[in-house]
C-alpha cells in the first residue's frame, strides 16, 4: 500500500484491537472524461472482450481496429455492431494515458448487487477496500479477488473509482467477473458482517497477530474460510480508527527488515492466497 500502514513497523497509531479479540443501491458516479453519471470507457482488450461478453454490463459504442475486430465473436457482435477505426481515432476518444491495444468500448456503469447478497457467511469470501483511491490498485485487487475465488468486493460510494478506464484494464477483464457492493458507511457494513456471523480480519502493520494466525483463528470459529471478511485501508493513512474498532482481529503480514511495507494490491494478493489455502473449493483436501 504504497506506502502501507498496515504493514509496516512503524505504525501511524495503534489500535487497541491490534491485541485481537476473542447492513440499497447507489446512483452511479461518473465516469470521466465529460460523459454523463454512468457512463464511461473501458479500454484494453481484456477489458474490452470481459465487458461485451457480461450481461450485466450496458453497452453503447465499440470501437475497434481492423486488426482487433477479429478477437471479436459473433455473440459480442450482435450485443453491438462495432465501429471499425484507425488506431489515433481510438486513441483521441480516451485519455491520454490509455493504453487501448485496439479496443475502446463506451459502456454504462455495473449496478452494485445489494449487501443483503453477501451478509451470510456461507456466500463467500469478501474484501472490503478503506477508501482506497488509486484505480491502478483497485484494479489489481479485482484481479487476485478473482483468482483466490473472493465472492465480492465491497467499496464506499464516495472516494472509490468507478468501474471504468484504468480500474477495468487494471483488472484484465476482472472486474466483470468478481461481484461488487457499494455502501455509505463501511464500519456499520462490518458490524453487520459481524452480526450476520463472519469474521472480519483488517490488515494492519501494528498488529501483534500474524495474518495466518488470524485467518487459522477465523476459520476454526466459523468452520471456513469463505465466510471470513479481509479489510484494506487507504494508500496512505491505512485503516481508519473506526473501520479497525469494527473488526474482529487485526492481523499484519511478517516481512523482512530490507522493506517496509508492501503496496496495498499486493497486500491483498498475499492475503487473499492465505485465505483461500483453507477454502475447499481451490485446495480441496
Amino acid at each position: 500500500m504504497p506506502p502501507d500502514q498496515r504493514n509496516t513497523s512503524k505504525p501511524r497509531f495503534a489500535h487497541p484491537r491490534a491485541q485481537g479479540r476473542n447492513a440499497g443501491r447507489t446512483p452511479a458516479r461518473q465516469g470521466g472524461d465529460g460523459l454523463p453519471p454512468g457512463e464511461g470507457w473501458i479500454w484494453g482488450r481484456h477489458a474490452v472482450l470481459a465487458a461485451l461478453s457480461n450481461p450485466r454490463r450496458g453497452l453503447i459504442s465499440l470501437h475497434v481496429t481492423r486488426n482487433s475486430a477479429k478477437d471479436l465473436d459473433a455473440a459480442m457482435c450482435a450485443r453491438l455492431a462495432p465501429q471499425i477505426e484507425e488506431p489515433a481515432q481510438i486513441s483521441v476518444r480516451l485519455p491520454d494515458t490509455a493504453v487501448h491495444q485496439g479496443f475502446a468500448l463506451k459502456a454504462k456503469a455495473l449496478t452494485p448487487e445489494p449487501v443483503q447478497a453477501v451478509l451470510d457467511p456461507t456466500h463467500g469470501l469478501l474484501v472490503v477496500l478503506d477508501q482506497i483511491t488509486d484505480p491502478h490498485n483497485v484494479g489489481a485487487i479485482f484481479r487476485s479477488a478473482a483468482a483466490f475465488g473472493a465472492r465480492a468486493i465491497i467499496t464506499q460510494d464516495r472516494k472509490s473509482p468507478p468501474l471504468f478506464g484504468t480500474v477495468c484494464k487494471s483488472a484484465v477483464g476482472c472486474a466483470e467477473k468478481v461481484g461488487h457492493v457499494e455502501v455509505t458507511n463501511i464500519a456499520n457494513t462490518l458490524q453487520a458482517f459481524r452480526d450476520e456471523g463472519r469474521y472480519v480480519i483488517g490488515l494492519a502493520g501494528e498488529a501483534e497477530t500474524s495474518l495466518a494466525a488470524a485467518v487459522q483463528t477465523g476459520a476454526d470459529i466459523m468452520g471456513r474460510t469463505t465466510g471470513l471478511v479481509l479489510v484494506l485501508g487507504s494508500e496512505d493513512k491505512g485503516l481508519r480508527p473506526r473501520v479497525a474498532d469494527h473488526c474482529d482481529m487485526l492481523a499484519r503480514i511478517p516481512m523482512g527488515p530490507k522493506a517496509e511495507s508492501l503496496n496495498v494490491s499486493n497486500a491483498a494478493a498475499v492475503a487473499l492466497y492465505e485465505a483461500s489455502r483453507h477454502d475447499p473449493r481451490i485446495n480441496p483436501a
